[in-house]
């Protein structure tokens, strides 16, 4: 007999893959991407928060195409043609002011006036109050005990107060509001970061790092900053609402640019007038809505992104 010399070929080897790892940078993007799916799923959940969006929306869009919509020109007291205090009509839709001009027209470009104020203020009392914050709960000693004071005064001052009386030194401009609201606003944002900073630095990780030799500025930029910016961004949408509030009032109270439409300024005019008292209500009334409006809308998303960072707010 003879052997089968016939032997099995040996099987090919498994082609190595060629996919290469990702990079830390990738990683993180991803894990981001997927956090802000999981967050806008969150907050489109929420009804009124939703609505909230779209009513701000379609309020900065018309406050953005305000030039385009109403022309200034149509604004110049030289150039109008109707009567001063004429109801609405076909028209002027919300009726006219005290020199003619359209009602509805003021309140558009005094929503690009009052949006301007609440963002440029919240914006700058945001990021004061942030890095105040981060720095009360992060240094120790003298340096967190002088902040702590310094919080301290500014939360126990009613922050209009403190803008009021800076605006009367500066002079009356929409800037001066501006800086006055963004100055005095931020004690409320720094307690919140200074406590969410403390529960940070409390974590097993930041003591790894301490351990490793991080510095200050790694610790405060790359843990602490990152973790607190959701929660700082849900509280500066609430912070909006209140800016324009103050924006309104110190208007009111003629610490405003007089030149500049805002809603404050309009319902000035309209109390200077005696337009309340003579019973022309669409030059009180719809300045007074849109206020309510816009604040409203702020405040229906702030609580709707407090919902997306806090779950337990979620659950309830």
């Amino acid at each position: 007999m003879t052997a089968n010399t016939n032997t099995a070929a040996p099987s090919a080897p498994a082609p190595a893959s060629t996919s290469k790892p990702l990079s830390a940078a990738a990683i993180r993007r991803r894990r981001m991407g997927r956090q802000l799916a999981r967050g806008w799923k969150v907050f489109v959940s929420n009804k009124p928060g939703l609505i909230g969006l779209i009513v701000l929306a379609i309020v900065i869009m018309v406050a953005l195409l305000a030039p385009v919509i109403v022309p200034m020109s149509t604004l110049d007291v030289t150039k109008v043609t109707a009567h001063a205090f004429e109801p609405p009509s076909s028209h002027a839709w919300l009726g006219t002011d005290y020199t003619g001009r359209s009602m509805l027209g003021m309140l558009i470009w005094g929503a690009r006036a009052s949006l301007t104020v609440g963002f440029t203020a919240t914006i700058m009392s945001t990021v004061i109050g942030t890095t105040i914050g981060m720095a009360a709960g992060h240094f120790r000693g003298g340096t967190q005990a002088v902040l702590l004071r310094i919080i301290d005064f500014f939360l126990v001052v009613p922050s209009l107060v403190l803008a009021i009386t800076l605006s009367s030194v500066i002079g009356a401009s929409l800037w001066t509001i501006i800086i006055s609201i963004g100055v005095t606003g931020w004690a409320g944002t720094a307690r919140l970061v200074r406590s969410e900073t403390l529960t940070i630095e409390a974590r097993p990780y930041i003591e790894r790092a301490w351990a490793l030799g991080a510095s200050n500025w790694h610790i405060i930029g790359k843990h602490v900053l990152p973790a607190v910016m959701p929660i700082v961004l849900s509280n500066t949408t609430l912070a909006v609402g209140s800016s324009i509030i103050a924006e309104s009032t110190m208007a009111f109270l003629g610490l405003g640019d007089p030149m500049t439409i805002s809603w404050g300024s309009i319902l000035k005019s309209a109390m200077d007038t005696g337009a309340a008292t003579a019973g022309y209500w669409w030059y009180v009334i719809p300045p007074g809505i849109a206020i309510v409006i816009v604040v409203l809308a702020f405040t229906l998303v702030g609580r709707a992104l407090e919902a997306v960072v806090n779950p337990t707010l979620r659950e309830r």
